[in-house]
């Protein structure tokens, strides 16, 4: 291979981890069971359109992240290879991606999907990247504010269908953004130290690893009894009810278990890994188990 080759191969790469492709995948994934669960006719190409577009929006929200925190990101092992901070990108090139990405997008999800779900955009792109990405080193209550856009994807999935926000909507809405408490609490309990170097506050820090613990139980307890709701709202039947139980109470228990042992870093560790096995076996059973369109 050339220099020149080897060079817009490197090029190519960093701009692609700018959207950080495992973050977006996940996004995509609840976007994609929004799309599946919503009731109505779903067409291929509004489908596909509102995909790619919510994949571009995602991407130019993460590719603003990773410009605005290119500095603290230096003192994180899980960042400091990206390109900014290690230096293999200029940091207008990632702003200028970042405007491109969002520029095509949004446009593309009004005219795919329909305004409601381009506006929902718009609104998942702006508070992820002016309200959670600067409130993150004043503090941890900017994991709330971030759990929005990250709970909007499967709304946005929902609204491409129905052109509405519906109790189906944002009953998807409600879980995701439930289930990114704990997740969000774990990753800061074993990566504390980390948090710390880079001058980004989080509840272990702000309010000690006990409050944490316990905050990890009573989102938990939230979380279960919504996870119900598509049960009750028939957007889903009982193998999903009886899943959503199972994976409930399992979670339930490991943050009890970790509660009230003062478990520390491999528990949080544990707890985060669970997490998405906990997601992705609720959306699973949510998508298998799917009431038949209406």
């Amino acid at each position: 291979m050339s220099a020149r080759a080897l060079s817009l191969s490197t090029t190519a790469s960093d701009l692609i981890s700018l959207t950080k492709p495992r973050l977006s995948l996940l996004v995509l994934i609840t976007a994609a069971g929004g799309l599946y669960l919503a009731p109505g006719p779903l067409g291929p190409v509004r489908a596909l359109v509102t995909l790619l577009a919510t994949a571009g929006t995602v991407g130019a929200a993460n590719a603003f992240n990773c410009y605005l925190e290119r500095h603290s990101d230096q003192f994180m092992a899980r960042t400091r290879n990206r390109p900014l901070p290690a230096g293999r990108m200029d940091p207008s090139t990632a702003l200028w991606f970042g405007l491109s990405l969002a520029a095509v997008s949004l446009p593309a999800l009004v005219l795919g999907a329909n305004l409601l779900t381009g506006v929902l955009g718009l609104i998942a792109l702006l508070s992820y990247v002016l309200a959670y990405t600067p409130l993150k080193a004043r503090t941890s209550a900017a994991m709330l504010v971030g759990a929005i856009p990250g709970a909007l994807p499967p709304l946005m999935g929902w609204t491409a269908v129905t052109d509405a926000v519906d109790a189906g909507g944002f009953a998807l809405f409600a879980i995701m953004f439930l289930w990114q408490m704990p997740h969000f609490i774990a990753i800061a309990l074993f990566r504390k130290e980390e948090y710390a170097a880079a001058g980004l506050k989080s509840v272990p820090l702000e309010r000690g690893d006990e409050s944490s613990r316990a905050q990890v139980v009573l989102y938990l307890v939230a979380l279960v009894p919504m996870t119900l709701l598509p049960f009750q709202l028939h957007i889903a039947g009982t193998w999903y009810l009886a899943a959503a139980v199972v994976l409930g109470l399992a979670f339930l228990a490991l943050g009890a278990w970790g509660f009230f042992k003062h478990l520390g870093k491999p528990w949080a560790r544990q707890t985060f890994i669970f997490s998405l096995v906990y997601l992705t076996g609720l959306f699973a059973a949510l998508t298998l188990d799917r009431v038949p369109r209406g």
